[in-house]
């Protein structure tokens, strides 16, 4: 399997400076800043996906600059992302839509024809035909049985979509791969929808709306659309990130996936931020250090604008407990202080009183479980990736983008590693040397 990546404009500052949180002098965003791919020492990933409506244009407002959105079409995608070096160029470059941002449109805000041209003209490698998504799932609905008024029509609108976007792929002798969007409100009408993508000459189909669902939900998709068209049919799945249980789909031969989820994680998941790999197929989760800047945090700021907490208290606490986790990782403090300083910044933060307060805090008790484990296991230890080489106990801590995605870049490399071990085939050609414990002793 691929694993091919979401990008939407990660990057961080190489040159930013962790003790005084601030970026590199004249910093230019974009043309200093770097990818994943140019940090760490190999790809994290097999490849990119650029969705438009993070581009953005008239249609659509994305994450792109008008300036960058330009630049992306002049000088094409693999020069945008820097991947047009000697060692990036045989990696895969995806495009789709991005029906997530436009799904409450009555109709998708692009047209099939001028899509695959945009796909051609950006030199993109595989394109997505344009899709309307369906989020309804009706696990027990029988071929065509189910599905509501509106779900039928943007079965319909997708596959039209699809129809015009292969026909138009022909008429201009495009170069990229077309990829067929799968879309249904049940197995059996997401296998009928595979079955017309094939007949209509697709051999390279996209599986969408599988974000939402569960695993086991996923796989039993899946396992009706590879019933339904040939084994020579390749498989993308697009929006899939089901770490743990990846081996239970190798049954379904996927080709390829996309996902941002190891980078996001980093910093939107509560508990499991920081990965390193596991046993049985698994991997290993930490909890990071949360200590945010208590000038900017908002919720903090709120305490300090209701008279609950002093602003000068607030940033004492911020600075201890910095200090204090450094001071841990370099063996000039013990764990029990680390983890003290921790709990009195975090108090503020989980349960909005001072710690002495709120020292019997449920919440507060397991998020001191979580700490103690982080802090004892010393993760970024265990890892020879250029990151955590860089950064070492910076990468643990949560606080702004640049150590923030940094972790995240970080769980890609770990997440990539983690796929190549269950095939095989790749983890046979590629030596795994990401990782040792402890750290020190081998980087």
């Amino acid at each position: 399997m691929r694993f091919i990546f979401a990008d939407s404009l990660d990057m961080v500052d190489p040159g930013y400076d962790f003790l005084a949180d601030r970026n590199a002098p004249g910093r230019k965003p974009y043309w200093d800043d770097v990818y994943p791919h140019e940090i760490l020492d190999n790809p994290p990933y097999n490849g990119v996906l650029v969705s438009r409506g993070i581009v953005g244009g008239p249609q659509i407002k994305g994450k792109y600059t008008p300036g960058q959105a330009m630049r992306l079409r002049q000088v094409g995608v693999r020069a945008f992302l820097r991947l047009d070096e000697p060692q990036h160029v045989h990696m895969d470059l995806f495009g789709d839509c991005g029906a997530f941002t436009y799904v409450n449109e009555a109709v998708p805000p692009y047209q099939p024809s001028e899509t695959a041209q945009y796909y051609e003209e950006c030199g993109f490698t595989h394109g997505c035909s344009v899709d309307h998504i369906i989020f309804a799932f009706e696990e027990g609905a029988r071929g065509m049985d189910g599905g509501d008024a509106e779900a039928r029509r943007r079965f319909d609108v997708t596959l039209d979509n699809a129809r015009a976007f292969l026909a138009e792929h022909r008429a201009i002798g495009a170069r990229f791969t077309p990829m067929g969007v799968v879309q249904g409100w049940s197995p059996d009408s997401m296998a009928e929808a595979a079955r017309r993508l094939v007949l209509m000459g697709y051999d390279y189909l996209a599986i969408g709306g599988m974000v939402p669902l569960k695993a086991a939900e996923i796989r039993l998709a899946l396992g009706r659309i590879r019933d339904a068209i040939p084994s020579s049919i390749r498989m993308h799945v697009l929006g899939f990130a089901k770490a743990d249980e990846i081996e239970t789909f190798r049954p379904y031969r996927i080709t390829s996936f996309d996902t941002t989820s190891p980078l996001l994680r980093a910093f939107k998941d509560g508990e499991q931020n920081y990965y390193l790999p596991g046993e049985s197929g698994r991997l290993r989760y930490y909890t990071a250090l949360r200590i945010p800047q208590s000038i900017e945090n908002p919720r903090l700021m709120r305490l300090v604008k209701t008279g609950a907490f002093r602003a000068e208290d607030l940033t004492a606490l911020e600075v201890r407990a910095l200090r204090a986790v450094r001071a841990y990782d370099t063996g000039t403090a013990v764990l029990g202080d680390a983890l003290s300083a921790l709990m009195e910044y975090s108090a503020p933060l989980v349960v909005e009183r001072p710690y002495s307060e709120a020292i019997q805090n449920i919440k507060l008790a397991k998020l001191a479980q979580q700490y103690r484990r982080t802090l004892e296991d010393r993760p970024w230890r265990a890892c020879c990736c250029a990151i955590c080489r860089a950064a070492g106990v910076e990468v643990i801590i949560f606080r702004a983008s640049n150590r923030n995605k940094r972790r995240g870049m970080h769980n890609l490399a770990v997440y990539k590693s983690h796929i190549e071990r269950l095939d095989l085939s790749c983890a046979a050609n590629r030596p795994d040397d990401l990782f040792s414990h402890p750290r020190a002793a081998e980087c």
